[in-house]
């Protein structure tokens, strides 16, 4: 039976998201809040506000600003809305709503306040068991999918096999896709590389130079691998694979792309919203005047906040991480959070 797919959100990675479904040719239901939104996408086949450029197949899209339809007429619920906006958008649900839904995370942050990553969510609130919920992770930015660059996609649930069936949907000639059943580990590592990219743009707008970047990068991927282990977290020694006695294809290990090379692209790419904000703050603006200058939401801004939280519990050893968040939420200054991260550099 071929799975129906409801978007929820419209931003550039719903946006995204959406371009390589219906480019495959599936029909989708479409959330969007805004009903301005869903008039251009109908009269001209673009989002108007997010990955622009992108061309879209209005008639491929069933748009509407009623979430509870799009629930209803939908097997697979596509979550692209940002983690600090997910409990406000699904507050008019209930767990009968979902029921037999499956969950597909394209959010990469953590719920603020509950301080819990969004299986949790949906497993405390609709009833939702983690056997029903899965992610898709990059290292992938909208706008190369816009643009049709070779991309790659990492689907992670502890169903292999339903896992495998979602990412064939999509699968196209500018993505490939990758299967993972590491659900909590790959969450936790799209969240810590965002705060990691931040300070990598901070160092940016500090004017430190690419030596300086390379061995910064190098010492956060050695602390997102202290934390995942501290969580419990296995697979993640880089150089040793597991491999399929059938196909022969080796098991996936903290060198690939969703965990290493997601860091390695958020730290790196223009197109980084977190690098981009961590280079305003490195720059010299407030947080507050920084938040208001971005058209679009940084995840790691208040991740940083949530793990620091979350990592009371694991007690990992985490002082670039704890500094980014000394930064953005105890107001130390820039120049004075990495001098003390120079500190810890090895």
């Amino acid at each position: 039976m071929d799975l129906r797919f409801g978007i929820i959100g419209s931003g550039s990675w719903a946006t995204a998201l959406v371009k390589v479904l219906s480019d495959n040719g599936h029909n989708l239901n479409w959330w969007i809040r805004n009903q301005d939104i869903i008039d251009h996408i109908n009269k001209w086949g673009h989002n108007p506000h997010y990955l622009s450029m992108a061309s879209l197949d209005a008639g491929k899209l069933k748009m509407t600003k009623e979430i509870s339809e799009v629930i209803q007429a939908s097997d697979v619920l596509v979550i692209a809305v940002p983690s600090a906006f997910v409990v406000e958008v699904f507050k008019p649900i209930s767990a009968k709503d979902l029921k037999g839904k499956k969950i597909l995370s394209a959010v990469k942050g953590i719920l603020p306040d509950k301080n819990v990553l969004l299986n949790v969510f949906f497993e405390n609130e609709y009833s939702i068991p983690l056997e029903d919920y899965f992610a898709v992770l990059g290292p992938c930015h909208a706008e190369e999918v816009a643009a049709e660059k070779l991309s790659y996609l990492t689907f992670s649930g502890k169903d292999v096999d339903h896992s495998a069936k979602i990412a064939s949907y999509f699968k196209r000639y500018y993505i490939n896709t990758i299967i993972n059943n590491d659900i909590i580990g790959v969450q936790y590592a799209a969240v810590l590389k965002n705060i990691y990219a931040l300070g990598a743009g901070m160092a940016h707008g500090l004017d430190y130079g690419d030596n300086f970047l390379s061995v910064y990068i190098a010492n956060s991927a050695d602390e997102m691998a202290g934390f995942l282990k501290k969580a419990g977290i296995e697979h993640i020694e880089v150089g040793v694979h597991d491999e399929d006695p059938v196909n022969h294809i080796k098991t996936s290990n903290y060198a690939a792309s969703v965990y290493l090379g997601d860091l390695l692209v958020t730290c790196y790419s223009l197109f980084s919203r977190n690098r981009t904000f961590g280079n305003m703050i490195g720059k010299g603006y407030s947080v507050q005047a920084a938040l208001l200058e971005m058209n679009m939401v940084a995840e790691g801004y208040n991740a940083a906040k949530c793990m620091f939280n979350i990592n009371q519990q694991f007690m990992a050893e985490m002082p670039i991480a704890e500094s980014i968040y000394n930064i953005l939420w105890q107001k130390v200054k820039a120049s004075e959070g990495f001098k003390q991260i120079e500190k810890v550099l090895v």
